[in-house]
């Protein structure tokens, strides 16, 4: 949630973040409101409570019939603290829920707008000329049959749509992307992590993923209050809540592989072939706490993580700046990383990165000890590679005519030194 004070202080920079975002303004006037009952109920409670404390010693020192007199006074004076405590109970929930309802204030530099109306920042490589080699790229699909990389058909035999087998060279493909990814990120300073996918409600509210749309991209597991999460960035985000972080061992960052499972509910008709959209997939992706200060420049370095891993993996790509209405609930700015895709035409997301400040940290109460003080820290989340889009991003750029694909040089050693995938199947149409 966002800093109590930035709402009471500057209400109309909240205001402006909600128009930037395209979302109504009502929320902050309804937490406004909701701040003013909770300071009324509370000032009630507390004056009421001061009296009966004051008859409380008039009793004391009363006798006979004053004494009973007294006495029945305190009984209503009792009923009213009980009831205004109740009120005051109340008062302080719906605080809390109008609170929750606001998204973190969006970064100034954050363009305005919807989901097209983000910002290319840069452009990284050239993508390549199919015509001018003298032949039609194959899709991810047709590569992954010709390799035995990939099998949709038993996928939705087993699973159903937008589930698939990773198999042979895929496999292997799959776990050379995240031993590069882990050793970048340890070399880097990062604390591998192997986290779960299963969460508690706790997490999954405090990262701010039960904002967006009502959880309807989540699964939920049927009569226990567990999630399956979309991201490691909610086990991560989790990982220190409820803890006191001293603040000399920040930044900590943490890069954590695990499934990942979404439901794509708003995506009917998009990507419904092949593993690009799809219901599960594994990722690793970087997660840090550091101080509200050093967050804007971490934001950055994370950036600077993931253009390394795609230029490692030697692909044309696409730098954006999202527009405010595309972000999620939890994050003030956010990059994306967006790789060429040949059959498509066009440059889809692999990777993002995003800023959420002191979003995630307040509501799992997490915070740090810097000398005598404590304080509010931030946190952050990048992807390093997100597996099956990155194999997509992969096969399609390195193909060749005869359906093979050329290994960048980096993951080379990943797979046991192979520079050339070659298919295992018939190949047409070369």
């Amino acid at each position: 949630m966002i800093d109590p004070r930035i709402l009471r202080d500057e209400p109309d920079r909240v205001r402006a973040s909600q128009t930037k975002r395209g979302a109504s303004s009502e929320v902050v006037d309804r937490a406004l409101d909701a701040d003013a009952a909770r300071r009324g109920a509370i000032a009630a409670y507390e004056e009421k409570r001061a009296a009966q404390k004051t008859f409380g010693k008039q009793v004391a020192q009363a006798q006979g019939e004053e004494k009973q007199a007294l006495l029945a006074q305190v009984k209503a004076l009792s009923a009213e603290v009980k009831d205004l405590e109740v009120a005051q109970t109340h008062a302080e929930g719906a605080w809390t829920d109008a609170l929750k309802a606001i998204p973190n204030v969006v970064a100034d530099a954050t363009p305005t707008g919807g989901e097209d109306d983000f910002v290319v920042l840069e452009q990284v490589g050239t993508p390549r000329d199919f015509a001018a080699e003298g032949f039609e790229p194959r899709d991810h699909i047709e590569l992954g049959r010709l390799l035995g990389a990939i099998d949709l058909e038993r996928g939705a035999k087993v699973s159903g749509s937008r589930f698939y087998f990773l198999t042979g060279i895929g496999a292997q493909l799959e776990l050379a992307l995240v031993n590069l990814a882990m050793d970048q990120a340890r070399n880097a300073g990062f604390t591998q992590v192997i986290a779960p996918s299963l969460v508690r409600r706790e997490a999954m509210e405090g990262t701010g993923y039960l904002d967006q749309g009502g959880g309807e991209d989540i699964y939920r597991i049927e009569g226990e209050e567990m999630y399956l999460v979309g991201t490691s960035e909610v086990p991560m985000a989790a990982y220190h809540s409820k803890e006191l972080l001293d603040g000399r061992s920040l930044p900590r960052r943490y890069a954590s592989f695990s499934p990942c499972f979404r439901k794509e509910a708003g995506s009917h008709g998009k990507d419904t072939k092949g593993i690009i959209r799809v219901h599960w997939f594994d990722k690793v992706e970087m997660f840090v706490y550091t101080t509200l200060e050093d967050a804007a420049a971490e934001h950055e370095r994370l950036l600077a993580w993931e253009k390394e891993f795609l230029d490692k993996l030697e692909l044309a790509y696409q730098v954006v700046d999202i527009a405010a209405g595309d972000l999620g609930a939890s994050a003030i700015r956010k990059f994306d990383c967006e790789a060429w895709i040949p059959t498509q035409g066009k440059y889809r997301e692999l990777t993002s990165t995003s800023n959420c400040t002191d979003f995630q940290t307040r509501r799992l109460d997490t915070r740090g000890r810097f000398g005598d003080k404590t304080g509010p820290i931030a946190t952050l989340n990048g992807t390093l590679t997100a597996i099956t889009r990155t194999i997509v991003a992969v096969l399609e750029t390195h193909q060749q005519a005869d359906g093979s694909v050329r290994v960048p040089k980096a993951l080379q050693p990943y797979l046991g030194g192979l520079e050339v995938l070659t298919p295992v199947a018939e190949v047409t149409g070369a």
